[in-house]
């Protein structure tokens, strides 16, 4: 390149129909002195890195050359409208079909006049619903290439053209049935991986959602300036805003004063709040759940911890996007060999002297046998199957990209809190002083926490019959207290108690000791100057989760535990359900780095993640499972969606995915051997087309049947 690259620039593209289509836009845009592009099918974006001499303009262009459209993204491009026009296509194609088939396939249906009726439906099928491969086709050939579009023109033209010759010359064989099913199949095909890369930008969609929309404001960045409301996109550096309880951080910030606690679950999905003060980090997106803040802003709009998760999640899309479908590959070479082998079919019988008639009945049998019906029917039906399967188990599948991956998983890494975990704190042990009633020690702690929203509050009240609380006082950080039951109560970290006088007896400080030991929290309670017991509180393992391990090592995978909790706790987690491997104190954006590093030793790696911060790691892995019980984003990243959160899901889910590819693979394997065995004996003319749509029919039997058998899996 002539000099050095220096811009950026997002191109959105319209009109590919496979992965060959955004290579060959990339081999296009490459060819330019000045750029690097690389070319997004599942999101249809091109990221094009370029010498400032190149203007947009040239870009477009060189897209269009390719015989493709391209243009700056807008807000709404219309991808929902491209969808929905594919579902009209597909719907009156698959009404108008049907009555083709009955009349034509089922004995005693037929009447005078009945197969031009017939022609009358299958006109709008093969001309308006089938147009989407029509175009390709000509886009293609334009350029001179072909894809499976191309084969699925020719077939169903084939097979209409043949059927009008059969009607105006009197002939009784007709195949409008076949235009008719091949086109509706393939368009149910289409439809469903549009959907699917429609989705794939839902996860950048639902980062940017989590941010605060406003912000209170101090003008002249003063403490005792006035708050006035204003959008959050309006912060500036140093600029000071006020976050009050129940509301989100703006942005990126340093705490200036004030006291409280952090709920940052949303973005690192860790349970345990973060109690913060004067000089103390805060970030976007977390929740202030006690007291008020003042904070100023240290980072703001695209510098923010958000916006680079959001950047993070969107080149791990772009790094993920390049398989293509197995049968996209094949075609690569099925479908010129097929076109060139009909042409010599033709060319063959005229040479010979054996007429037009019977030259254009050989080549027609072999566009016809070749027509890819069982082809077209062997991954949709089976992903169908599959996924409709799944989703009776609690799986959701996005599409068939997926299954491919799933069948070279060697290691899956697991999120602790919300998937190994509940994510929810809860209380797991009352140890009372010496003398001390358990109940009334839970009793009275629950009565002071009762009057509290704090997470580890919420967990010691719950499920408490507690005693009304006079004269309660919260100290941010520390604890609480409380009158209750005539009784002076404090509540809180145990220096809290021994500031206030009451020193803990070993009993319960061993209790504490021990707590701590295996990552939990530990509270203290005590009344009338003394400290009366101690409650352990602690996000508690899934009571599936090692039962999950062992599947997943059963099946040959290697499980990782991967935490941005303490080392202590989540060695506990681990040694509880299993598992060897433990990575813990990662921050969010580590997570991604940690899925990399063990690509990088060669492993084909699966993330099982519920969190926003898991949702980049969760689309760089090979395979991404969210839980459904977790967060938008998360689920949006990922390619399988476990909807009940329980983690033995996962392993159904792996095992779900190979047992649908496989089938695929064979409807495949099956669908291609039919038109390599068939293929010669039509071009010897001793297949005539009625003969050929029947084996047709008959080889996309097979594959619809083989693909019911997904509906035994368990």
């Amino acid at each position: 390149m002539s000099t050095q690259l220096t811009e950026n620039v997002e191109l959105a593209i319209d009109g590919m129909t496979c992965a060959s289509c955004a290579n060959r836009i990339e081999r296009k845009l490459n060819k330019i002195d000045g750029v690097t592009a690389t070319v997004n099918f599942a999101t249809e974006r091109a990221r094009v890195v370029h010498d400032p001499s190149v203007s947009t303009e040239d870009l477009v262009a060189a897209v269009s050359a390719a015989g493709y459209a391209a243009a700056l993204p807008t807000p709404d491009r219309g991808d929902d409208g491209e969808s929905t026009a594919l579902r009209d296509r597909l719907v009156v194609a698959a009404a108008l079909s049907v009555p083709v088939v009955l009349l034509t396939m089922v004995p005693g249906t037929s009447f005078p006049g009945s197969d031009w009726l017939c022609l009358l439906l299958a006109t709008p099928v093969v001309t308006w619903c089938a147009w989407p491969f029509h175009r390709a086709t000509i886009a293609n050939l334009r350029h001179g290439a072909t894809t499976m579009d191309t084969l699925v023109s020719l077939g169903v033209l084939a097979a209409y053209l043949w059927s009008v010759v059969a009607l105006v010359v009197g002939e009784d064989s007709t195949y409008l049935e076949v235009s008719g099913v091949v086109t509706t199949f393939l368009l149910l095909g289409r439809w469903l991986e549009k959907r699917a890369r429609r989705s794939a930008g839902g996860a950048l969609r639902a980062l940017l959602e989590l941010g605060a929309k406003d912000v209170a404001r101090l003008s002249g960045r003063a403490l005792d300036g006035v708050e006035e409301r204003v959008p959050a996109e309006w912060l500036e550096v140093d600029d000071l805003f006020v976050v009050r309880p129940g509301e989100k951080v703006a942005t990126d910030g340093v705490v200036v004063a004030g006291s409280s606690s952090i709920d940052a679950s949303l973005l690192t999905g860790e349970a345990v709040p973060v109690e913060v003060g004067p000089g103390s980090d805060v970030t976007g997106a977390t929740v202030n759940v006690g007291g008020r803040l003042v904070v100023r802003a240290t980072r703001v709009g695209a510098d923010t911890q958000l916006a680079r998760m959001t950047h993070l999640v969107e080149e791990a899309q772009n790094g993920k996007a390049r398989a293509q479908r197995l049968a996209d590959r094949v075609s690569g070479v099925f479908v010129p060999v097929v076109i060139v082998l009909a042409l010599g079919t033709l060319a063959g019988w005229l040479l010979a002297g054996q007429g037009a008639a019977a030259a254009f009945t050989a080549a027609v049998s072999v566009l016809i046998i070749a027509c890819p019906c069982a082809l077209g029917l062997a991954t949709p039906t089976a992903l169908l199957v599959g996924t409709g399967r799944g989703a009776q188990l609690g799986i959701l599948i996005r599409g068939p990209e997926v299954l491919e991956r799933a069948q070279r998983i060697d290691t899956v890494v697991l999120d602790k809190t919300g998937t190994v975990t509940t994510g929810r704190m809860s209380l797991v042990e009352v140890v009372a002083g010496a003398g001390e009633a358990e109940d009334v020690v839970r009793r009275r702690a629950a009565a002071i926490e009762s009057a509290s929203e704090h997470p580890i509050a919420r967990a010691i009240a719950s499920g408490v019959a507690a005693p009304p609380v006079e004269d309660f006082v919260s100290v941010g950080g520390l604890g609480a207290h409380g009158v209750v039951e005539g009784a002076a109560v404090v509540i809180g970290r145990p220096r809290f108690l021994a500031e206030s006088g009451q020193e803990l007896p070993s009993l319960l400080s061993e209790a504490v000791d021990r707590a701590e030991a295996a990552g939990r929290t530990a509270v203290v309670v005590g009344w009338d100057g003394l400290a009366r017991g101690v409650l352990v509180v602690s996000d508690t393992v899934k009571p599936t989760s090692a039962e999950a391990v062992r599947e997943l090592r059963a099946l040959g995978l290697e499980p990782v535990l991967l935490t941005g909790d303490n080392e202590r706790a989540a060695r506990a987690v681990a040694a509880e359900v299993g598992i060897d491997r433990v990575v813990a104190e990662v921050l969010p954006e580590e997570k991604l780095a940690v899925v990399s590093g063990l690509q990088d030793e060669g492993r084909a790696v699966a993330m099982v993640g519920d969190g926003v911060n898991d949702a980049a790691a969760l689309a760089q892995a090979d395979l991404g499972l969210a839980m459904g019980t977790g967060a938008d984003v998360a689920i949006e990243a990922s390619d399988l969606t476990l909807v009940r959160g329980d983690l033995r899901l996962a392993a159904d889910a792996v095992r779900l995915s190979r047992r649908t590819l496989s089938t695929i693979k064979v409807n495949l394997f099956w669908a291609f051997a039919y038109n390599v065995a068939a293929l010669p004996i039509a071009a010897a003319g001793l297949l005539n087309p009625m003969v050929a749509g029947a084996a047709m029919a008959g080889s996309s039997v097979f594959v619809v049947a083989n693909s019911l058998r997904i509906r035994r899996f368990r």
